[in-house]
């Protein structure tokens, strides 16, 4: 049930929320104001009815799905990462068939249905590595849905084998790779960029792989991180370039912004303070705003915690992620939230809404769900 925005009569205030509320686009100019200068709870408030517009039942969706980082071995120096180490690091790993057969075993046990596959951009792993990876997968764990790899990590094999991203990208969906994460955005716009992701591709090739990527009728998911060195402009500026290429493609399928987490990283010392829970709260809500082509926006509980997961539902988003059984990348720079299926159902049903469990291209996996806590 929808609830009203507590609009001030008069002012920018009322003459935007009218405008966002009959379905008209903003531009970036005015989602800059609303990021810079919009009373909060208003903003929020706007951004629910807006996912409202766009899934207009109590309805949360999340998904059950593992992480696994098959290596930590990259030749990016990304300054904001705690993860990787270099080639020559005595600490570099690469995870074998066994311990990758292992990891999906145990996300088959608790019901899971998809596999989130990323690392580092490996020197030596070309396109046939990967491709023996997915048809392993493939042929013994039919029907499992593979996520996989990152725009800067396709990026990283095509220029390795001489091909073009719309080649590499062809040969992984023949082998059974499903769909791409939205990984390696950050912040796709200059300078921000070249000085955050040393080493990983472009903004505009970040673009082009998903461009690619829905051109072969695989979806993708977009995302952003938030709270390092940019500016709200720079942000806005990202939001236009997802915006513009759903235009083109609609190809998207989701779009989640989490904060930068600063421990045990380069970048730390460049970080007056981390990004707060309002902050979040803030970007969340813009993003619901500015992103009218996208349906679906995700609460990023995984950086934010449960709580603020929770209240991330009325400020835009209409997805609680996923159970996410292991996490490697965001805990190596010491923020560390798990919640299990029966959490995640629970904290939504007591932020008085319907957990309802999803696919990657939000098919619903269920209509009518039980209460987590029905007997209890």
């Amino acid at each position: 049930m929808s609830t009203s925005v507590d609009s001030r009569p008069g002012g920018r205030d009322l003459a935007l929320e009218t405008r966002i509320l009959r379905g008209e686009r903003i531009t970036p100019e005015e989602a800059l104001w609303l990021h810079e200068e919009a009373e909060l709870s208003w903003l929020g408030a706007l951004a629910h009815e807006v996912r409202l517009g766009k899934n207009p039942d109590s309805r949360v969706t999340y998904n059950i799905d593992r992480n696994i980082n098959y290596s930590n071995v990259c030749t990016a120096r990304c300054r904001f990462c705690a993860f990787y180490v270099p080639e020559t690091s005595p600490h570099g790993y690469v995870l074998s068939w066994e311990e990758i057969r292992g990891k999906i075993r145990e996300l088959r046990a608790i019901g899971g249905n998809q596999v989130l596959l990323q690392g580092g951009l490996h020197p030596d792993f070309k396109v046939e590595w990967y491709e023996g990876l997915f048809r392993r997968i493939r042929a013994e764990f039919p029907g499992l849905w593979i996520h996989a790899l990152s725009a800067p990590e396709i990026v990283a094999v095509a220029r390795l084998c001489g091909l073009t991203f719309g080649e590499t990208l062809a040969r992984f969906q023949a082998a059974g790779m499903d769909s791409l994460p939205g990984g390696g955005a950050e912040i796709l716009v200059p300078p921000i960029r070249e000085e955050i992701a040393v080493g990983k591709c472009d903004g505009p090739e970040w673009i082009e792989v998903h461009r690619q990527a829905h051109r072969l009728g695989m979806r993708t998911t977009a995302t952003m991180m938030f709270g390092s060195i940019e500016g709200p402009e720079h942000r806005v500026l990202h939001l236009q370039w997802l915006r513009d290429l759903q235009d083109e493609t609609g190809g998207f399928t989701a779009f989640i912004a989490w904060p930068f987490q600063p421990d045990h990283t380069a970048l730390k010392k460049r970080v007056k303070r981390p990004a707060t829970a309002v902050e979040y709260l803030r970007v969340q809500a813009v993003s619901r705003v500015f992103l009218d082509n996208f349906d679906h926006v995700q609460s990023s509980w995984v950086t934010m915690g449960e709580k603020v997961g929770q209240i991330a539902l009325f400020y835009g988003a209409d997805d609680f992620g996923s159970v996410m059984m292991e996490e490697n990348v965001v805990s190596a720079a010491g923020t560390v939230h798990h919640l299990d299926e029966e959490r995640i159902r629970l904290a939504v049903e007591r932020a008085g809404m319907k957990p309802v469990r999803r696919g990657m291209r939000y098919d619903m996996l269920e209509e009518t769900v039980a209460s987590a806590t029905a007997g209890s």
